[in-house]
Parts: C-alpha cells; structure tokens; sequence
C-alpha cells in the first residue's frame, strides 16, 4: 500500500494525545528521581564535561580563494531566505534549552550508569529514559549541525543534511545517524552489493559487508561487534519479514484491505522494529549492561502489560509519523508538478 493511505483526523489527534500523555508521565517520574540524588548525579555530570582546548593549528584547513564577482549571481536571496534562516536559527537555539534542560535536570546521560538506582525505575520510566538517551544524543548532534548550518546559509551555502533522529527511525532501512557516511556505504557498498534487495543471499552479503566496514570505522570492539551483528541481523530480519508478507496467500488479503486497514497493520511491526532499533543503539550510546536490564524489565519482568502498554505508544508514534511522511511526500509530488509545469 502506498504512503498517501490517509488516517481519520479524530484517530490521529487521539494518537497525538496518547503519545504526549506518555512522555509527560516518563519524563516526570525522571525528573522526580533523578532529584532524589542530585548531589550524587551532579558529581557524576561534572566529570562527564571535561572540556578540552582545541589548538587551531590542529584543525587549520586552508582552501582556494574565491572571487566574489565571479559569484555574484550565486549571491542573490531567495524569497523568504532570511525568515526561514531566522526560523532555524529559533530552532536550533530552543535545542539547546533543551540540552540543557537534560544535562542539568534529568541527568540522562548518569543516571543509566547507576544501575541500583535505575532498579528502581518504573518499566515506564526506563523505557523513558532509553528513549530520551537516543534523542539527546541527536539533539546534542542537531545543535552542532544547526549553528553551522544557520551560518552556512547567511553565506549562500546550501549545508549537508542534519543527522536523522532516532524518532524518525521505525524501519532498519533508514537506520542511519552520520548522511554522508551513509550515502557513501549505500552507493559504493551496500546497493552495490545487494542491487534491488530482494535476495536473501545478497542481502545477507550486502549487510556483512557493510557492518564490517562500519565496525572498522567505529573502532573494533566487544560493543561495536555486538552493534554491528544485531542491526545486520535487523536488516535481514526485515527483507525475510518483506518476502513472507509477499507470499501469495498474505499479498492477496491485504489487497482486499482498505489503505488504512493495511497502514495499521504494518504500523504495529514498525513499533517492534522501533524498539529493537532502540535497544541496539543503546549499546552504542549507553552499556550492554543498561540495555539487558531494560530488555529484562520490557519483556520478561514487565510481560504482558508493560510490553503491550508500550508497543502500543509506540505504535501511536509509528502512525504519527507516517503521516508526517505522507504530508512530505504530498508536498514534493506537488513541487515537482510546478517544476514540470
């Protein structure tokens, strides 16, 4: 089905509403028991930053020399170029408030190595808290790109994509942080290898490769390999979840189905496939330890009602995101018929 399968207004508001009910309440339980050791966390924080000065002779890049006249038709404004630089420029500095806020607040980054006191956490708020771990480490990334970015663009310059958020990710093909790391392991590795990706064997080859090279960028290591092996397995998991659904019997039912009907459904395995892209970036961001004792709590203590209660919130998420996208993909069909008109 395609991605213009439109949902009910009231159902989106509904899932809207559930969502923000479900940040509020984590991130109050947070906030209230990072407070009881603050004294403690703030330690902890202060040894997180420990700043270093950066010589600039160590980074000095000198490029060529470019002449203005030679540019000047490059130098005209575009309509409404300064008011979405000043709306960007708005955006990037509420980001960092809001860094700021999880820096000095809700101890996000020390609270998930004091593995006692996060014992402690509702399965609630340790989902809440692996999440915000996988947003902040965006934001904190976002805030560099976007003051970069801002300043880019009062030069004329079109910047490079900021880095995805973890938010927009509910499938393992567009798994990425870094876009042109990415880019450049899609086009001379990944696609090149696995061609359509409609072939277990080369999709299995494509992947292999991939990781592999992605692990000896990161850095070899017990949780790069581990990174590594679990989002290679994600990815094969998701074409052998594709090729099952193409089969005859399933392909004909969904037909039969309404575009909403089918968009629902496929939205509650993007909510699973959400949360083990969580759970294996958080042996990246965070420790394998932290991420098995929220695995443990989600899926085994926490089995049924706080497995279900959270699929379905991020279910919610997963829709409300997809109709971010269809909005998207409405907005570039209707650009491009001006541009062809």
């Amino acid at each position: 089905m395609g991605i213009k399968a439109a949902l009910p207004t009231y159902e989106l508001g509904l899932y809207a509403l559930i969502v923000s009910c479900a940040i509020a309440y984590s991130g109050q339980e947070i906030f209230e028991s990072s407070q009881e050791s603050e004294r403690n966390y703030e330690r902890q924080f202060k040894r997180l930053l420990c700043w270093k000065i950066v010589q600039i002779s160590e980074t000095e890049v000198v490029g060529y020399v470019l002449r203005v006249r030679a540019h000047n038709s490059q130098l005209q404004r575009k309509d409404r170029e300064m008011w979405h630089i000043i709306v960007h420029a708005f955006v990037h500095l509420m980001a960092i408030v809001i860094v700021d806020v999880f820096f000095h607040f809700f101890y996000i980054l020390t609270i998930p190595s004091d593995l006692k006191f996060v014992n402690r956490l509702s399965d609630w708020a340790l989902a809440g808290l692996a999440y915000s771990n996988l947003v902040y480490d965006w934001v904190k990334a976002a805030v560099m790109f976007g003051v970069i970015n801002t300043i880019a663009r009062l030069d004329h310059l079109d910047p490079p994509q900021p880095p995805k958020c973890i938010t927009m990710l509910y499938v393992f093909a567009e798994t990425h942080f870094d876009r042109g790391i990415n880019d450049w392991l899609c086009k001379y590795v990944y696609d090149y290898i696995g061609k359509d990706h409609d072939n277990i064997f080369k999709e299995l080859m494509a992947t292999i490769s991939t990781f592999a090279i992605t692990t000896l960028w990161l850095g070899p290591c017990e949780i790069v390999y581990i990174w590594s092996i679990c989002n290679c397995f994600g990815l094969n998991f998701e074409l052998w979840v594709q090729q099952f659904f193409q089969l005859k019997l399933f392909a004909e039912k969904e037909a039969n189905m309404s575009e909403a009907t089918s968009r629902r459904i496929r939205s509650i395995f993007g909510a699973a496939n959400f949360w083990a892209i969580v759970f294996y970036n958080i042996l990246a961001l965070n420790s394998l330890e932290f991420a098995l004792l929220v695995a443990k709590r989600i899926f085994l203590t926490g089995f049924p009602l706080s497995t279900f209660s959270i699929w379905f919130i991020t279910y919610c998420g997963v829709q409300l995101i997809k109709e971010r996208e269809r909005i998207l993909a409405i907005r570039d069909e209707e650009k491009d018929k001006e541009k062809a008109e």
